[in-house]
């Protein structure tokens, strides 16, 4: 019989990782015969164990996991799973991570704190309250969350419309008010401070006061058929790449000082805003609050903004940013003046186009991924899925600080304007009762584990679906993603170290990996 080699051949993921037999031969054999002795080696190979067929780098679980593994499916959430210690299979993947390989920082993980999340927390009592804000903020114990959105008045999830002066041609600002955000803002982060002291906010506002606007409205689009109306008329509708802002330095003057009245404000209440973002969304014309800019006219405003927020040591980041346009940016950093006070961007929706991009063009700038796509009310597993692909793309392309959209809203999740939208937390006001939404889940993956400072480290193998980070205490994270319909069998192997996990079918599975020495 001629000479017998084996090859194991690396297949992408959702396929098979195969041992092909071949065979060299000295004489002819007829192919009855070959199949009939290949049989018999692979039965005998089967028996053998696997470091003896010199297969494995080193021993099964010579790496040190913090905890059992932790894996979530549609019907078993955050489930604890043993790691696998039954040996080798012939559909083995394989992840082995690069240890040398350093990216940007991780700042943290957040949502946003909106009216309507404040109100559908009401519903519940006070222990279950309590539960809900220990789960999301309490450092190390549930989310973890650091950094968190707020608006800087109404928003598409607030009760109404309103501004923080409505008084029209008020430059002076004199009748400049938050008790609007006393009943609601206030006392939700408030509460979250409770539960971690130094969590960040940074806030964005959807629309100015009405009177600073060309079209004397909150909205540029009127409402489609069916919904609540918002009273604009045709000769009032705004469309994107148009300043809907009064592009005048009166107005820019007074807005700026609006935004340093409203940092102001929030600091008498104890709660810090370390960094703004001058417009969500400054390409969207919608039903609900909102202004269009061109990044123009969003750097003659920052001439104004930026000596105001730097007064107050409150940074600027460029956004929202919701184009796959780079040009955008571009635009506002030929501007001298501008450029010198924007510290980030924030990308949202279609700006994750953009994104390798101004990595690319701007090392130096942070990248926030502001605000989750929001599906739309039902929660579903399927959408979750696409949470975690969001989320693998912008942690990839080196994003510091990523945000959920909506923490908490009423079973449903309707805007006042019509919207569904999915949120961590459902509240079904009629029970009192809430629970925690698979999108939540997906987030408490990455942010319960990966600490602030850690950066993100590359990997190579046939497995790709997953996310890898080293904290600042060395301990390694390893999120994996199994999308396909059944069972998958992973070797993670780091600094020359293995372990074996045991994916279910249609999960995602975060493991642990503690420091050496």
């Amino acid at each position: 019989m001629g000479s017998v080699q084996r090859e194991r051949t690396p297949v992408k993921q959702g396929a098979t990782s195969k041992t092909i037999i071949r065979v060299e031969n000295s004489k002819k054999i007829d192919r009855r015969t070959l199949i009939q002795r290949a049989g018999k080696l692979v039965a005998a190979m089967i028996m053998i164990p696997r470091a003896a067929r010199g297969l494995a780098i080193q021993s099964i679980n010579s790496l040190s996991p913090a905890i059992p593994f932790i894996s979530t499916t549609q019907n078993a959430p955050w489930q604890s799973m043993p790691i696998r210690t039954d040996g080798w299979h012939w559909d083995d993947l394989d992840v082995q991570v690069n240890l040398d390989s350093e990216n940007r920082a991780i700042e943290g993980f957040g949502a946003c704190f909106n009216e309507l999340g404040w109100t559908s927390l009401q519903a519940l009592s006070e222990s279950d309250r309590g539960a809900v804000f220990d789960e999301l903020f309490t450092p190390g114990k549930g989310a973890n969350f650091k950094i968190c959105r707020m608006p800087v008045g109404a928003n598409d999830f607030s009760r109404k419309w309103y501004s923080y002066d409505e008084t029209p041609d008020d430059f002076a600002m004199q009748h400049f008010s938050i008790a609007n955000d006393l009943e609601t803002l206030v006392p939700y982060i408030q509460t979250a401070k409770k539960y971690n002291p130094s969590i960040r906010i940074w806030a964005s506002p959807w629309s100015p006061p009405s009177w600073m606007k060309t079209n004397k409205h909150y909205a540029e689009v009127q409402q489609g058929a069916g919904l609540p109306p918002n009273g604009l008329q045709p000769d009032q509708i705004g469309k994107e790449g148009s300043d809907l802002f009064i592009q005048e330095d009166r107005y820019f003057e007074a807005y700026a000082k609006y935004f340093g009245k409203f940092i102001d404000a929030y600091k008498q209440q104890g709660i810090d805003v370390s960094m703004v973002m001058p417009q969500n969304e400054f390409n969207s014309a919608q039903p609900f609050p909102s202004c269009t800019w061109t990044p123009e006219g969003l750097a003659r405003f920052m001439h104004q903004l930026g000596p105001a927020m730097e007064q107050r040591h409150v940074e600027i980041f460029f956004g929202t940013y919701e184009r796959g346009n780079r040009q955008l940016l571009d635009r506002v950093m030929a501007d001298p003046v501008a450029k010198q006070y924007v510290k980030g961007v924030g990308m949202q929706w279609a700006g994750k186009n953009a994104v390798h991009a101004i990595r690319q063009e701007y090392p130096e700038l942070a990248i926030y991924q502001s605000e989750q796509e929001c599906g739309n009310g039902k929660n579903e597993w399927s959408y979750a899925g696409y949470c975690w692909n969001l989320m693998r793309h912008y942690l990839r392309n080196n994003t510091s600080g990523y945000m959920y959209w909506n923490l908490s809203l009423e079973k449903g999740g309707r805007s006042q304007w019509g919207w569904p939208q999915n949120s961590l937390v459902t509240v079904d006001v009629a029970t009192k009762q809430y629970k925690f939404n698979y999108d939540y889940y997906v987030l408490k993956h990455v942010s319960h584990f990966v600490q602030p400072g850690a950066v993100r480290l590359e990997s190579d193998g046939t497995f790709d679906d997953l996310l890898v980070f080293r904290n600042p205490d060395k301990s390694v994270v390893v999120i994996l993603r199994n999308e396909s319909n059944r069972e998958s069998l992973v070797d993670v192997a780091i600094n020359g170290k293995k372990t074996m996990l045991r994916l279910a079918a249609d999960s995602l599975s975060t493991l642990l990996v503690k420091a050496e020495g």
